[in-house]
């Protein structure tokens, strides 16, 4: 304790080393979990996310509370936010650019059905469930309307960059399953972003008058990115690239389009994150500028902002605020209504829509992944002050267990897929 006094000085007394220590603990210990949660066949998303709660005050805090105040005191929870923001912009940015609109042309029925189907049986469910604990764990003074309608997006969320990485990683992209399900995945995120863009206004809204002209914002703001900024972009692609790849002032030049529409969606009240998620869905593929921007930025987004995001709410997440019994049931209860909406309801339109009951499974399986995309919205909910620390740990643990959940099932499914099919076609098939 004496010998750490000297180094908590130091560093509370250095806002830029103590960050620079705050990153290498985070980013080493979501590595060493990778090592270990890779061989259980887990995602890096799951040894991220499980990194933040070991750092903050569900794990550090119980054992070494001394530590925690050392390496992440309350004052520099804001500069870690921040920080973790900005890289989650720029990773929205990615997720969008890597988005291919070519999987929402020309969609059949199937994926249209099951995609629109997983996005309403859990979110009305987790409407109905919100409604019922309101009373319970509701803070005072939300209205009632902003909790049901913010767990009822919370349930519906798929996690398209975990799930995109799950089907790569297991050989599945290009099989007919892995394909349905990242059309669902990809048509999801774009519904539950719109929803959530929707929900936040009606959040900050304060009344019906300031509600319609936030979404009479967002419409124009839309259109005009589309209309105007799309074809700029392509022809300065067209005209700023050739074969060494684009230039490093059509990235500036890009960077700055890319600041100004989270700004501009962060100005009319449905939050940042949306500007540079749809921004970077408008990014033209012609001329190799989203491959290109993806490949400047993804290592450094990835490898370092995006796990301070993780660790930032692993801060916020308190396991300790489930104290009782009665609050361990309401997070299994949120856990259960969230597997079967979101299971139950890819699943099930599947199958209705002439799938076979091993691949509607499959597909029930895919798109009850959560993990970072369900992170990015309960932050957001904190945030705003819509739902409180308990229900976020609540639904942390959620996103967690349905993330967990999916690789050793997929991995399940596809052995028995290939003892049921014998020499015939697989999962693994084109």
């Amino acid at each position: 304790m004496v010998r750490g006094a000297p180094m908590q000085a130091f560093l509370s007394s250095h806002p830029l080393a103590l960050l620079c220590v705050q990153a290498v603990l985070v980013i080493g210990t979501s590595r060493l979990l990778a090592v270990v949660l890779r061989r259980l066949g887990q995602p890096l998303v799951i040894a991220e996310v499980l990194a933040g709660i070991t750092l903050g005050p569900s794990l550090l805090g119980v054992f070494f509370p001394s530590a925690l105040a050392m390496f992440f005191p309350a004052s520099s929870l804001a500069t870690l936010g921040l920080v973790s923001q900005l890289g989650l912009v720029f990773f929205m940015f990615i997720i969008g650019l890597e988005l291919e609109p070519a999987l929402l042309r020309g969609l059949g029925k199937s994926a249209l059905a099951i995609s629109n189907t997983s996005i309403a049986l859990p979110f009305a469910l987790g409407a109905g469930v919100a409604w019922w604990l309101a009373p319970t764990l509701s803070e005072p003074g939300v209205p009632l309307l902003s909790f049901v309608l913010f767990l009822g997006v919370a349930m519906s969320v798929t996690a398209f960059p975990v799930l995109a990485r799950i089907l790569s990683e297991r050989g599945l992209v290009h099989t007919p399953v892995g394909a349905l399900a990242i059309t669902c995945a990809a048509i999801d995120d774009v519904t539950a972003w719109c929803l959530l863009a929707l929900i936040s206004a009606v959040v900050r809204s304060t009344g019906l008058g300031s509600a319609a002209l936030t979404v009479v914002l967002a419409a124009l703001y839309c259109s005009a990115m589309w209309l105007v900024a799309r074809p700029l972009l392509a022809r300065l692609a067209r005209e700023r690239t050739d074969r060494r790849g684009i230039s490093q002032r059509l990235v500036a030049f890009t960077v700055v389009l890319l600041l100004l529409s989270a700004l501009a969606t962060e100005i009319i009240g449905i939050h940042a994150l949306f500007g540079a998620f749809f921004f970077g869905v408008i990014v033209p593929r012609e001329g190799g500028l989203a491959h290109g921007l993806r490949e400047r930025l993804e290592d450094l987004v990835v490898v370092l902002l995006l796990p301070l995001f993780f660790a930032y709410s692993g801060l916020r997440t308190q396991i300790g605020l489930l104290d009782t019994p009665a609050a361990w049931g309401f997070c299994a209860l949120l856990t259960g209504v969230a597997v079967l909406g979101k299971f139950g309801g890819a699943m099930g339109a599947a199958r209705l829509t002439g799938q076979s009951w091993r691949d509607s499974i499959s597909v029930g399986v895919l798109m009850n992944t959560r993990g970072l995309m369900e992170l990015v919205v309960l932050n957001i909910g904190l945030d705003l002050g819509v739902i409180s620390p308990k229900v976020f740990t609540m639904m942390v643990l959620m996103a967690l267990v349905t993330t967990v959940m999916t690789s050793p099932l997929v991995a399940w499914l596809q052995r028995r897929d290939t003892q049921g099919r014998g020499e015939g076609p697989s999962l693994h098939s084109s």
